[in-house]
């Protein structure tokens, strides 16, 4: 996984190109009514149900906007909220909060409907031991922050790009020729660069399962599109050897059925590109 450090730069990325798209040369609206000496103060008012997301990166956009915004926090990320519910207060130049407004409510209403689907799946797993994981299915340029909502709802995160963590799925095998093969030099490339990555193996059947078994090093398994029974068995076959991690068309109504198959993990693309925004909104006080 990526660290802290390249996180941080990441949401800063995301912040930056963000006031480039939205505010360009000017926010002329704001500038064509609002002195530059004004002042104000705004809520972020909760008109939905569900669990709260993107606080605290909230904080971040104002304060690169303007360092003289003050954020008043009442809930914090994780808070189960409901209609009616004041996230923050927000005080300072009226520009500034009208500049920053947009990229706050779009970020935060998506991280909140991240969170609160992710804690939805996480409440369908309880008791069973196994973890819920992200995927790399997520809106182009803003991936820290749907990472980040999963994080928030209870979830964790699968690896964050195609840099930290090996990953050999169906075409890397075939292209490579052959399951054996792709193991063996991927672990060539990695001692050839001094890299020291995790490698997940994707099986499609019970005899990949076996293949992927007679090689040393694996951290994880991932049975694609296994029908329970298969993941019973493939389960028992690797026992301690390795983790195992279910994915392909998994949803709310099979989650629990292949959890109790005994795999490590699920991985859920459905948590990031299938989710309604939380409504949520910003409005002068």
């Amino acid at each position: 996984m990526i660290s802290e450090d390249q996180f941080q730069k990441e949401l800063h990325l995301i912040i930056s190109n963000a006031i480039r798209e939205d505010v360009g040369d000017g926010d002329h609206s704001s500038l064509a009514c609002i002195p530059e000496t004004a002042k104000g103060k705004a809520q972020l008012l909760v008109k939905d149900k569900g669990v709260l997301a993107g606080v605290e990166f909230a904080q971040q956009v104002f304060h690169y906007v303007d360092p003289a915004v003050t954020v008043e926090v009442q809930l914090n990320d994780g808070a189960q909220v409901t209609h009616g519910d004041v996230a923050f207060f927000v005080a300072g130049s009226s520009l500034s909060i009208l500049k920053a407004e947009r990229l706050v409510l779009n970020a935060m209403q998506r991280m909140s409907a991240i969170a609160t689907k992710t804690a939805h799946f996480v409440k369908l797993l309880e008791g069973t031991g196994t973890k819920i994981l992200d995927t790399r299915k997520t809106t182009p340029g803003i991936r820290a922050l749907e990472k980040w909502g999963v994080k928030i709802g209870g979830g964790e995160n699968h690896r964050f790009a195609l840099y930290d963590m090996i990953m050999l799925k169906d075409n890397h095998i075939d292209f490579a020729g052959g399951i054996t093969k792709a193991i063996r030099l991927t672990k060539e490339y990695l001692a050839e660069k001094e890299k020291e990555l995790k490698i997940i193996v994707e099986a499609r059947n019970l005899v990949e399962v076996e293949e992927i078994l007679r090689s040393e090093g694996i951290y994880r398994i991932l049975l694609d599109n296994f029908n329970y029974e298969d993941t019973k068995k493939a389960v028992a076959l690797i026992g301690s050897r390795c983790l195992t991690e279910s994915s392909g068309g998994i949803n709310e109504e099979t989650l629990r059925k292949y959890a109790e198959c005994g795999v490590d993990y699920i991985s859920s693309g459905a948590l990031t590109h299938s989710v309604h925004n939380m409504d949520l909104s910003l409005k002068a006080v």
